[in-house]
């Protein structure tokens, strides 16, 4: 069955899940629509790296550093909220032609003559090591190949939440079939390839930024200027885990969403704060800073004559 989140718009295949609201947003308007044959297949796939219970433990966890801070309404989640998702996304790949200029410095030391003064007026001659930076200029081609950049294709999980719960491990991928993902929901490609493309060039284009930096010789440098070309890029949908928990812990708050790495356990999300908790907090540190003070104060008073 296809169903498409009149909130958030994710479309979503449940195949044998259960569900009445968006696992994105908690939103119960989810309705029935056919498929689309204008959305891409998905080519590869990494598998869950556990089940729900496996995906609570790392909740959990997250939760309970946080839980000092956090609404107690939060605990009240269970392990059937989790839900598992096969996210799409686009696995994009490229030879990166970079020319590049730079000044690259070069650190040297030089000893130094110096004089010297003395408390009584008397001067001396002394030496000193110092560290001179020199600067030559550099430019030339570098040639690259750009991988393992993957970007959220999915309507309900942005691409800067995305990227937050990187990385996969891509050796993991295999070929896509359906019994592959079954038990779990799987949503459609809800992003264009041409928006995801330009996502990937720009996650691309810092790639080899960092690799440019690492690449270049000396101790250090400026002025780096660069301009990139690529060339051979491929562009394939993939398929993704993540389990995600959409939480509706008060019915006068928006919803709460925790996202989970299926692969790593990663957790991406917000805590809801706890205003008295933060109360609490702070009047606790105002105490022990009085009573500090109180304590500095009364160990400088005099003794008693």
């Amino acid at each position: 069955m296809r169903f498409e989140c009149g909130q958030c718009g994710a479309a979503l295949s449940f195949d044998g899940v259960r569900s009445t609201l968006c696992p994105y947003c908690a939103s119960p308007s989810i309705v029935e629509r056919p498929a689309s044959s204008e959305k891409p297949d998905p080519v590869f796939a990494c598998a869950f790296a556990g089940d729900a219970a496996w995906a609570r433990v790392r909740l959990d966890r997250w939760i309970g550093r946080r839980m000092i801070v956090a609404d107690p309404a939060l605990r009240r989640a269970r392990v059937e909220d989790l839900k598992g998702i096969y996210l799409p996304a686009f696995l994009y790949s490229a030879v990166a032609r970079t020319d590049y200029s730079a000044s690259i410095a070069e650190h040297y030391t030089e000893t130094e003559t110096y004089t010297k003064t003395d408390e009584d007026g008397t001067k001396r001659t002394e030496t000193r090591q110092v560290t001179r930076t020199e600067y030559r200029p550099l430019s030339g081609e570098h040639l690259g190949y750009v991988t393992d950049v993957i970007v959220s294709a999915s309507a309900g999980l942005d691409h800067d939440t995305f990227a937050r719960l990187e990385p996969y491990d891509l050796r993991q991928l295999r070929r896509y079939a359906p019994a592959l993902v079954s038990g779990f929901i799987q949503e459609e490609f809800s992003r264009g390839a041409d928006e995801c493309l330009r996502v990937s060039r720009t996650s691309a284009a810092d790639a080899v930024g960092d690799e440019l930096r690492r690449f270049l010789p000396g101790d250090g440098y400026a002025d780096l200027d660069w301009r990139m070309e690529v060339q051979w890029e491929s562009l394939d949908p993939v398929l993704v885990p993540v389990w995600v928990l959409a939480l509706r812990y008060r019915p006068d708050r928006p919803p709460v969403r925790v996202v989970i790495n299926g692969q790593t356990g990663a957790v991406v999300g917000t805590v809801p704060l706890s205003w008295w908790k933060l109360l609490l907090l702070g009047l606790g540190a105002a105490a022990v800073i009085a009573a500090i003070v109180l304590l500095v104060l009364y160990l400088r008073e005099p003794p008693p004559v």
